[in-house]
């Protein structure tokens, strides 16, 4: 459904993006991933044709993005700022926007009909947005892309601010339309949400995709190496902990992230004895130390040296 390659953008002296490309099968959702500041959402605006190219090809249902409309029309976009006029109610929002999809009479009703029971807000139709909560007001907005019926749904941060009801509706409503055969493009920097939802994942950060694949292979690229996390009680354990223990051998990365210290090891079992004594000598004791399975924040950090939400 969505082939993108080599795609290139430049803003003055800096390369936001630079080389990007992945492909995304019908019924598929792929995880763009990475932390802000990435390329993610300039990587996006691309593909929509929001943003032109320095470099690169997109082509969407087998047609050439630079046709115009006829890929445009394929290409639902759930932008992470709110589109929607706060002084409208939540139909008069999805009539303006079925319209700019050039959709009209019982066709337009029936999609806006549809959009607003997929998120559970029929009963709040002849409200005014303004009214709403931010959480509702995402939902509104997600499905203000889904109107024209796309065969690509691009979301960039579509759960930024919402509660965990209004979360986890989003996510219900994506897995579904995935079983019902759309390709989804999500963009996030919380790890989390990929692991539910994405088939695959890759990983983007300074503007380059630095890895991809299913979690499954992404965590392997760790081969043995494990991950210890320790905590301290009291003030005195900062970045500190993070200096004290790259001096570990074994050691391959250490990241603080404000409340644990997290170690990537190559033999966290030979490693520990090292670590927790070096530990003791900089007169930082742990409170809890803990050896866990790697995820999907780990294969970054080990990729990058720093945390997804950096």
């Amino acid at each position: 459904m969505l082939i993108a390659e080599g795609l290139r953008k430049r803003f003055g002296d800096r390369e936001a993006v630079a080389g990007v490309g992945f492909e995304i099968a019908p019924g598929e959702i792929y995880g763009l991933l990475g932390p802000n500041g990435a390329g993610k959402t300039t990587t996006i605006s691309m593909i929509t044709g929001v943003l032109p190219r320095d470099g690169g090809r997109v082509s969407v249902d087998g047609i050439d993005l630079d046709t115009g409309p006829p890929a445009r029309r394929r290409i639902g976009l759930v932008p992470q700022a709110i589109t929607l006029y706060q002084d409208l109610t939540a139909r008069e929002n999805l009539l303006f926007w079925g319209r700019m999809y050039e959709l009209r009479g019982s066709a337009l009703d029936s999609a806006v009909d549809e959009a607003l029971e997929a998120v559970g807000l029929a009963d709040r139709a002849a409200d005014r947005v303004g009214t709403f909560s931010g959480g509702m007001q995402r939902r509104l907005n997600l499905v203000a892309g889904l109107l024209h019926g796309p065969g690509l749904l691009t979301l960039d941060e579509p759960t930024a601010g919402v509660d965990p009801q209004s979360r986890s509706a989003i996510f219900d409503l994506l897995e579904r339309l995935r079983d019902d055969g759309m390709a989804i493009l999500y963009t996030t920097h919380y790890m989390e949400e990929a692991e539910r939802l994405c088939d695959r994942i890759g990983i983007i950060d300074g503007g380059r995709l630095i890895a991809e694949g299913t979690r499954r292979e992404l965590i392997a690229q760790l081969d043995d190496d494990a991950r210890i996390e320790l905590a301290f009680t009291g003030g005195h354990a900062s970045e500190r902990s993070e200096a004290v223990a790259k001096t570990v051998p074994g050691v391959r990365q250490a990241h603080w992230n404000g409340e644990h210290l997290a170690v990537f090891a190559e033999d966290g079992s030979r490693c520990l004895p090292g670590l927790l004594s070096a530990m003791l000598e900089a007169d930082l004791p742990p409170a809890r130390i803990e050896v866990v399975e790697p995820d999907l924040e780990d294969v970054f950090l080990e990729l990058t040296g720093r945390a997804l939400r950096d």
